[in-house]
């Protein structure tokens, strides 16, 4: 018998990408790959990339020249890089990482197994073509994952082209899968005890796949048939878009029990001037106007957005505007970053803003970020709330999970298990997760 070859997996960026590891991981099995959770016992090692940020390409080629020793260690040992960077610098990898062996697209990584298994000694090998067929029809229909909550692509690229993003060009325009296949997958992850799905998109609000009768299917359309499935107590989704938020998908927020009362909505900036020189494609006051809907629905609805700050041209007035629509809405978690120019997006072209004021205003825009994080956790404390458990927590006999609004809570409590979807009194607020006490089944 052959011995099973290892397969070591790092993964950056987003919740697409950790999905797409799985998804190559798992149509590398009938190749006889197995994973491993060191890259020194490894014969494949992959590497899944993001180019959000600035320097994403200098951190993967730094991680490939950390990589190297073990290529030197044993020449058998084959290196792939995969995702947004593979896809932006293909050639140029090749050309900077003699290294590498295989360089494929998020598009094409369906082929993964073909490429490996047709790379003779010496060889190398480039793939980043958008393939007329979909990738997910070549993928295996049984996931492998055994955990109570589960990522599931629905919906990829991006057809809005803000001016500071790479999706468009790295992922292509907007694609959704069909319905049916989106129930099958869901269907087969409750099979092996999944309770929780997160349906996955660079936009995935503008889902519209094809319904069983050919006709396209919104998203709301889509949670509502998924929220039919015996078993899937919970849905969620992510990355929407203010333009796609439907009247169906907010009533569905107010009529679908499964849908959580959580939704990362990014807005970017609170300027209507820096919003169009976005290209975001709608107003602050559109943008509160949505939330207002949104509450209106789902009044106990848990709100994320995404923030840039210094964005060329970005005023201090800007600036302050920004801050207005962030002490308006009251968020209970976000992100926000400095604008980092990405080549080849209009952006890219302007002047920034001097880096010591964009220092200055991100640290000023985080501290009150974090002041409404801490006030929204606390507003949890002598509140019940479902959470499901995923693993043990760092303390002997505790267990950690996320509740209704995607916060990290842990127990101390031996009947509780992972797979339990528990009613749990919080009864505590720490940094960044809440302690509580599971009510009786």
């Amino acid at each position: 018998m052959t011995a099973p070859r290892k397969l070591f997996v790092k993964t950056y960026g987003c919740q697409m990408n950790v999905y797409d590891s799985e998804r190559m991981a798992e149509a590398l099995g009938p190749a006889g790959y197995v994973a491993t959770e060191r890259a020194e016992d490894a014969d494949l090692i992959l590497l899944n990339t993001c180019h959000i940020r600035e320097k994403a390409a200098e951190k993967v080629y730094s991680e490939i020249g950390r990589l190297k020793p073990l290529k030197a260690a044993n020449p058998d040992l084959r290196i792939a890089v995969a995702g947004c960077v593979a896809q932006a610098e293909g050639a140029e990898m090749l050309r900077r990482a003699p290294a590498v062996d295989v360089v494929v697209g998020p598009q094409a990584y369906h082929r993964l197994p073909a490429l490996l298994e047709g790379l003779g000694p010496g060889a190398r090998v480039l793939d980043t073509e958008f393939p007329a067929e979909d990738k997910f029809d070549h993928l295996p229909q049984a996931r492998r994952t055994a955990a109570p909550a589960a990522f599931l692509t629905v919906q990829e690229g991006c057809d809005k082209f803000c001016s500071f993003c790479v999706v468009p060009y790295t992922r292509g325009a907007e694609v959704s899968r069909p319905a049916v296949r989106v129930l099958d997958e869901a269907r087969a992850l409750v099979a092996r005890g999944v309770r929780e799905i997160t349906l996955l998109g660079q936009n995935v609000n503008a889902y519209h796949g094809a319904g069983p009768d050919g006709a396209a299917w919104s998203l709301a359309r889509l949670i509502r048939a998924l929220a039919g499935i015996e078993g899937l107590a919970r849905v969620r989704y992510t990355t929407s878009h203010p333009c796609d938020m439907a009247d169906d998908l907010i009533a569905a927020h107010a009529e679908v029990p499964a849908l959580m009362p959580y939704l990362h909505l990014p807005v970017q900036s609170g300027s209507d001037r820096i919003l169009k020189a976005m290209n975001r494609k709608h107003t602050a006051a559109e943008y509160l106007r949505v939330i207002e809907r949104l509450r209106a629905a789902r009044p106990d609805i848990l709100l994320s957005s995404d923030f840039i700050v210094g964005f060329p041209g970005e005023t201090e007035a800007d600036f302050a505007a920004t801050l207005d629509l962030v002490r308006e809405v009251g968020f209970g978690q976000a992100y926000s970053f400095r604008y980092s120019a990405r080549p080849g997006t209009p952006a890219a072209e302007r002047a920034p803003v001097a880096d010591a004021v964009a220092a200055e205003r991100l640290a000023q825009l985080q501290a009150l970020l974090s002041e409404q994080q801490r006030a929204a956790q606390r507003a949890m404390v002598g509140r019940t709330v479902g959470v499901l458990f995923e693993r043990a927590g760092r303390n002997p006999g505790q267990m950690a999970g996320k509740s209704d609004y995607l916060h990290a809570v842990h127990v101390t409590d031996d009947r509780v298990a992972p797979g339990d979807l528990r009613r749990v009194r919080i009864v505590a607020s720490g940094s960044n997760s809440l302690e509580g006490v599971a009510e009786e089944r």
